[in-house]
C-alpha cells in the first residue's frame, strides 16, 4: 500500500504545486509528504519535481508519469470501491468536478447532506468551469456544462439550464430595448468566457449567430450577473443566475423571442468508476435533487 499512497502524494502535489497544500489534502504532516515523494522518485529513478522557495512544479519527466498515474490510481480506487460495496456503509474517497457558481448556489447543500449521510466516504470537491476528461484528471464525476465528450466515460444527463439574455432595468431605460440579435452591436455585451464571443439565437427562420465584442468579460458567471445588476450591460446567464434576479426585479429578460440553446448539466464518469457504491449513490443524489425538475424552476 506505500506505493499507492506514494502515487496519491506525488498527485496531490502536482495538483497543487506545494508540499504543504498536498499534505493539508492528504491530512498528513509535509515530511510524509516529502517522504513519500523520495521513495518514488527513487523507485522510478527520476527527479518528479523542480523545488523552488515559491513552488514546486513538475518536471518534463514528472509530467510525463502524470496521466498515466492518474489513471492507474483511478482504476484501484475502482477497485477497492467495488470490494467495498458489500459494506454496511459507504467509504471511500470521492473527487468531484462541478460548475463554479452552479455548485456554489444550488448543489453545496447537497454534497453537505451527502457526506453527512455517509461520513466515511471522504468528499473532494473541485470548482471548475472548464471542459474536463476525468479520466485523464482523476476525477470519479465530472459535472459540465459544456458539450465535450471523451472515450471511455460514461455520460448521464442530470437537467436542462436555459440560457438568458438580461439586463437591469435602468441600461434598458438608458439605452434602450435589442428588438433583434443583431441590435447586440450597438449595445455594451457582458460575457461568460467559457461560452466564447459568439451567441446563438433561435429565430422562425433558424439559427442566428451573433459575433459579440464584449465590454466586460469574465471566467466567473456571478461576476457577469454582477455587472449585469449594476446596469453595466445585458448579459447571457444560465436560468440558476437569471430566474432568482428577474424574481427580485434587478434584471429583465430581453429577446425573449429569440430564445438561446438551452444546454444540459451532465455528470461524466470513467466506465471503470460507473459500478462502485459512493459513485452511484452520488450520482442518485444528483438526480434525486436535479431532475425532472432543477430547484431553481420549482418556484
Amino acid at each position: 500500500m506505500d506505493v499507492i499512497e506514494n502515487l496519491r502524494a506525488y498527485l496531490a502535489v502536482a495538483r497543487t504545486g506545494s508540499f504543504s497544500a498536498a499534505a493539508r489534502e492528504l491530512h498528513v504532516a509535509a515530511s510524509v509528504v516529502t517522504k513519500r515523494i523520495s521513495q518514488l522518485e527513487w523507485r522510478l529513478k527520476s527527479t518528479l519535481f523542480e523545488r523552488t522557495t515559491r513552488r514546486v512544479s513538475l518536471t518534463t519527466a514528472g509530467q510525463l508519469h502524470l496521466i498515466a498515474i492518474q489513471r492507474l490510481v483511478s482504476d484501484l480506487d475502482g477497485i477497492f470501491g467495488s470490494v467495498q460495496q458489500v459494506a454496511p456503509e459507504l467509504q471511500g474517497r470521492l473527487r468531484i468536478k462541478a460548475p463554479s457558481s452552479l455548485t456554489v448556489l444550488h448543489l453545496a447543500a447537497l454534497f453537505n447532506t451527502f457526506q453527512q449521510r455517509h461520513p466515511l466516504v471522504a468528499l473532494e470537491l473541485i470548482a471548475l468551469d472548464r471542459p474536463v476528461n476525468p479520466v485523464d484528471e482523476g476525477f470519479d464525476i465530472a459535472l459540465t456544462l459544456m458539450p465535450d465528450t471523451f472515450g471511455g466515460v460514461i455520460e448521464e444527463p442530470m437537467c436542462a439550464v436555459r440560457r438568458l439574455l438580461v439586463a437591469a432595468p435602468a441600461y434598458l431605460q438608458e439605452r434602450g430595448v435589442p428588438q433583434k440579435p443583431s441590435d447586440l452591436a450597438n449595445h455594451h455585451v457582458l460575457n461568460f468566457v467559457p461560452t466564447g464571443n459568439v451567441l446563438t439565437f433561435e429565430s422562425a427562420t433558424g439559427a442566428l449567430n451573433v459575433s459579440v465584442r464584449p465590454r466586460f468579460s469574465s471566467n466567473e458567471a456571478q461576476l457577469v450577473e454582477a455587472a449585469a445588476v449594476a446596469g453595466n450591460g445585458v448579459a447571457v446567464l444560465g436560468d440558476y443566475l437569471a430566474l432568482p434576479a428577474m424574481r427580485a426585479g434587478t434584471l429583465v429578460q430581453v429577446l425573449a423571442d429569440y430564445p438561446m440553446p438551452e444546454l444540459w448539466l451532465k455528470a461524466l464518469i470513467p466506465e471503470n468508476r460507473a459500478h462502485t457504491a459512493h459513485v452511484r449513490a452520488m450520482l442518485e443524489a444528483l438526480r434525486s435533487e436535479l431532475a425532472p425538475v432543477p430547484p431553481w424552476s420549482r418556484h
